[in-house]
């Protein structure tokens, strides 16, 4: 948090405003004060605060506190505290109303950062790598892809393709520091026959203006990018493994009336179509070990987007990759999942010690299961379970789908094994 304790965060009368911004009928009066947002939250008891304190005060007019405490950014918005509340109560709204509120210099300067770097530059990348950039990455890899492996000595990575039918939005984690892992994605792409693209304006896939509170910037960003897939004419956007900007994407059109002529994908749900039509004939033959594997189910993406369908997506590639011996889910799991506490922002806030008290009801849900590995479609979750495992003394892996997938086709090069362990690293070389 930034030290400018001088600038004052404006008083909030979060009772009236959240009459304006709950539906019809929704009234935190309602409230039964039963707990179960409290007990469901693993942001309960960090700074303070948990769900069911922060709506008894805001319907005793307790309006400075929770306007100036800095508990809601340890809140991941992740809407666990809605998902078992009985009367629909959302918290995380009234968080957002709180995030919007703060003066910039007094919010947590690395979110800020993120999204005055997607603003910066046409590519809308957070990392702040300029178009020019990204498509001198992409060109490189894509040649080195062709070179290591004959049999993809016609693939391509194509950018701006008028008509495409994919318009693919690329995490800026993957050119920016780990190129080497975008190319098991396009293999997949390659071989399953993808009409696909990307583009050079509006190509990141990341949206932390949305964590910062301010629906301007998120506007913004979702425009670029919409306005970005509107001209080249493509039907479906699907983004890479990343959970929150599946999410700032679709509820950003809903939110700010965009026309969008093109449908939001899941790459997730492409992977089980594509495994159901035979596109891609993965198998767990290589899983000879019997190497157990965990699921963490992203709450943007499930919880607060697509629902239990996706999560069911998830489970069948991830059975189909590893066999389902070798499968074990945590509890609970799909839309009632715990978040991890990687999203929100909260990674890049700077509150490290919140951060992994936040996360280590996951750690504890992933050593139940005994798994050596955990799989997820999420940067921001697969960044916070390797964090809080290495923390807390975990043994486990987390990897992509991407990763999997590959090696289970026998197409995974050797330098696309960055995450995976000894045990797995030399299959299929």
């Amino acid at each position: 948090m930034t030290a400018t304790a001088e600038i004052a965060v404006p008083t909030i009368d979060f009772k009236a405003r959240a009459g304006e911004l709950l539906p019809a009928g929704a009234s935190y009066d309602a409230c039964l004060n039963c707990g179960l947002c409290s007990s469901g939250c693993p942001a309960s008891g960090l700074e303070g605060m948990d769900p069911r304190r922060f709506i008894r005060m805001a319907v005793l007019g307790m309006n400075e506190e929770l306007s100036t405490t800095p508990w809601i950014w340890t809140c991941t918005q992740c809407k666990r505290c809605m998902y078992v509340c009985p009367m629909s109560i959302d918290v995380s709204v009234l968080v957002g109303l709180a995030r919007g509120a703060w003066p910039e210099a007094k919010k947590p300067s690395g979110i800020v950062r993120s999204c005055q770097a997607q603003l910066k530059f046409s590519g809308t990348s957070a990392m702040g790598l300029r178009s020019e950039d990204f498509i001198e990455i992409v060109g490189e890899i894509e040649e080195e892809v062709r070179e290591q492996d004959l049999r993809f000595d016609d693939l391509r990575a194509p950018i701006d393709k008028q008509g495409a039918y994919f318009f693919v939005n690329q995490n800026s984690r993957e050119p920016a520091v780990e190129p080497e892992e975008l190319g098991p994605l396009w293999k997949i792409f390659h071989y399953v026959g993808a009409d696909w693209t990307y583009g050079s304006s509006g190509w990141a896939a990341e949206n932390f203006c949305m964590f910062t509170g301010d629906d301007a910037a998120w506007e913004q960003m979702v425009r670029q990018r919409v306005d970005a897939i509107n001209a080249l004419g493509c039907k479906v956007w699907i983004n890479t493994e990343c959970g929150h900007s599946f999410y700032t994407l679709w509820k950003g059109i809903e939110r700010f009336g965009l026309k969008a002529d093109f449908e939001a994908g899941s790459l997730v749900s492409y992977y089980a179509q594509w495994i159901r039509e035979g596109k891609l004939p993965v198998n767990s033959d290589w899983n000879s070990q019997g190497i157990r594997f965990t699921l963490q189910d992203p709450c943007q993406l499930v919880r607060k987007s697509i629902g239990d369908p996706v999560a069911e997506d998830l489970r069948f590639v991830a059975k189909k990759l590893v066999g389902e011996e070798n499968f074990v889910d945590m509890q609970p799991c799909r839309s009632a999942n715990y978040c991890c506490g990687g999203g929100g922002g909260f990674l890049q806030a700077g509150m490290n010690e919140q951060r992994r008290a936040y996360g280590r009801r996951k750690f504890d849900q992933i050593i139940t299961t005994g798994a050596q590995y955990v799989l997820t479609p999420c940067h921001n979750c697969h960044t916070q379970m390797e964090d809080i495992g290495g923390h807390f003394g975990g043994h486990y892996h987390v990897v992509h789908f991407w990763t999997l997938i590959c090696l289970s086709l026998g197409i995974l090069g050797e330098h696309e094994r960055k995450y995976l362990g000894p045990d797995l690293a030399e299959i299929g070389l």
